[in-house]
């Protein structure tokens, strides 16, 4: 398979870790320290004697290999997450089941989701990257096994738990993964091929569900999937070298079963808030959020208070890094714009331009496909500029994007809507490679694991959350009108106030732009700058 990576023959001497060449005689490949780090006593990070600069500035041998391999089984994964939405209409059917129960394909995903990501950044220090791998892939393949001989409704929905349980652990793994063997010089153009998996994995998949539907059964959805990801776990359990090889971290359950019902409770309620009918909030998902931020208010002060004993479950030490806390800050408000402008625009395509919804997945297309083209072409811009020109950029597009948005109606002409949603994401492309990047950076290599499942985790949430405020908006401020031939409902001026809402938000992703610098890798301890 090419690789967009740069191989480099020689190992690396850096920040962790070295991959050296396989034993001739065992076939194991080990990983020897490049460098050393006394965090307990907050030194400095030595190389090794003899060590040149270039040396230092090579990725290990091997390591472009593993990174290729996660980011396939990556793409796959996350392809997997929209795969099914085109797909529900016809499970409707065949299962017998309503749209309120059908969602919950959904719905049970995204739980799942926002249960096990946070759990990643303690599962990433305790076990061998290889372990998490296979566990994470193996649970999607059987997962996706599951779900395509899945006999009912249940069995499918636990199928897609099941699948949902290995996606949420591939993407704080790939991070922490770059992180470790990507030396800094190099890490946004790398960085930059996670657009790729964020970005076009997702736009693909109702357009990949609606090509396999046109001839097939919605079981095919998955059978297509299924080779994909058993080929990446056989090749990634053969070839993989452990980057971790793990360490004697103890499991906290209280931290867990704080965990469940605060980021799951929290996620489900945002998605349901907006389901009062007419607009109102839903009392009961109110409630669900109210105790969800109870709980996880319980679970920060558990988590402060492992941290005195050096061992969190999720390490809350990241937010001592400024440019670590801006940069979640501005991907959620991205993220929020991103999901919530992809529930309005074919709700507007499709209810006030009257498209079908195979042309509206067309229109919604290119703009996936060119974040993914972006993001290796601002990871190398990142590398040369640092963040701030690239950030202030993006957020101050989202903030013109939304506006003109804001002023669409039913004569506006459908490649107006393709030209602005390009112009979308390519503010957002100029957004998340320097906020991954950049955000992650300052950490020092013991946080790396938790400052990936925290900003996972609150991607989800924030993504949850920009849907749900953007669609109660529009639901809200839409106009019915009732006559003798029935009632009406008016989306367009709904929909003019949500994305104005959103373009006020984005205003902050502005604001907080100007803010962002390149910050070197803290060298040792837990303390922020």
């Amino acid at each position: 398979m090419p690789s967009a990576l740069p191989e480099d023959p020689a190992p690396r001497t850096g920040r962790t870790q070295v991959i050296c060449e396989p034993d001739p005689q065992s076939g194991v490949q080990p990983i020897v320290p490049a460098a050393s780090v006394d965090t307990a006593a907050g030194g400095t990070l030595s190389s090794p004697a003899g060590a040149s600069p270039a040396e230092q500035e090579k990725i290990p041998a091997g390591g472009v290999a593993v990174i290729v391999t996660m980011l396939v089984a990556a793409f796959v994964v996350i392809l997997n997450e929209t795969i099914l939405n085109v797909a529900l209409p016809r499970l409707m059917v065949d299962l017998g089941v309503s749209a309120t129960t059908v969602q919950w394909l959904s719905t049970g995903f995204l739980l799942t989701m926002a249960v096990v990501i946070p759990i990643t950044g303690f599962v990433l220090q305790r076990f061998s990257t290889r372990a998490v791998f296979v566990t994470a892939m193996g649970l999607f393949s059987a997962g996706t096994l599951l779900a395509a001989l899945a006999p009912g409704f249940g069995v499918l929905l636990v199928a897609r738990v099941v699948q949902a349980g290995g996606t949420a652990m591939m993407m704080p793994l790939l991070m922490t993964t770059i992180l470790t063997l990507v030396p800094l010089s190099r890490r946004g153009a790398v960085m930059g091929n996670l657009s790729i998996v964020i970005s076009v994995a997702p736009a693909l998949g109702p357009t990949v569900s609606g090509l396999i539907l046109q001839s097939f059964s919605w079981r095919f959805v998955f059978v297509f999937v299924l080779p994909i990801a058993l080929a990446a776990l056989a090749y990634g359990a053969w070839k993989l070298t452990n980057v971790n090889e793990g360490g004697d971290q103890r499991f906290d359950i209280v931290s867990v079963l704080l965990s469940v019902p605060g980021f799951g409770g929290l996620v489900y309620g945002l998605s349901h808030i907006g389901e009062g009918g007419g607009g109102s909030v839903d009392p009961a998902a109110l409630v669900i959020i109210v105790v969800a931020v109870l709980v996880l208010a319980v679970f920060v002060a558990r988590q402060l208070q492992l941290q005195r004993r050096d061992r969190p479950f999720l390490d809350l030490r990241t937010f001592r890094f400024p440019m670590f806390s801006i940069s979640v800050a501005i991907m959620c408000i991205a993220m929020a714009v991103l999901l919530g402008s992809a529930i309005i625009l074919p709700i507007y395509l499709q209810t006030v331009l009257g498209l079908p919804a195979v042309v509206t997945g067309l229109v919604v297309l290119p703009g996936g496909l060119l974040m993914g083209i972006m993001g290796p072409i601002v990871g190398r811009l990142f590398d040369r500029l640092g963040p701030r020109p690239l950030t202030v950029t993006g957020s101050a597009l989202l903030v013109v994007v939304l506006w003109l948005f804001s002023r669409m109606d039913t004569a506006t002409p459908v490649w107006s809507v393709v030209v602005l949603y390009l112009m979308l994401t390519l503010g957002l492309a100029l957004l998340f490679t320097p906020c991954f990047t950049g955000g992650l950076n300052p950490l020092p290599p013991n946080l790396y694991s938790h400052g990936s499942a925290i900003l996972s985790t609150l991607q989800q949430v924030a993504g949850a959350a920009g849907t749900a405020v953007l669609i109660s908006i529009m639901s809200a401020a839409a106009v019915t009108t009732t006559t003798a031939a029935g009632t009406r409902v008016d989306l367009v001026p709904g929909m003019h106030v949500a994305f104005l809402v959103a373009a006020i938000g984005a205003v902050g992703a502005v604001v907080l732009s100007l803010f962002t610098r390149r910050e070197a890798p803290a060298t040792g301890g837990h303390g922020g700058h």
